[in-house]
């Protein structure tokens, strides 16, 4: 995935890998700034609670005040 654009988010290295997906540094290339986007795996979509959880962590990160932004993957969350 390293240099896809998704949306207007241009994805520069991966950061680490999880059960519940993938982190990966990347530049907003709207807002000139960079962001974390975590994807859940493909493979992990069928099943509710996971995606549940994945929802959950987001909403997380989102109520965060700290200066530096975290979105995640598809749009599901971010602050």
């Amino acid at each position: 995935m390293i240099g896809r654009t998704i949306s207007h988010d241009c994805i520069l290295e991966k950061i680490g890998s999880g059960r519940m997906g993938v982190v990966n540094k990347a530049e907003d290339l709207k807002l000139k700034r960079a962001v974390a986007l975590k994807f859940l795996p493909s493979h992990l979509m069928d099943a509710p609670e996971l995606k549940e959880r994945f929802l959950i962590e987001a909403q997380a990160a989102a109520a965060l005040s700290h200066p530096i932004r975290r979105r995640f993957g598809k749009r599901i969350g971010g602050r």
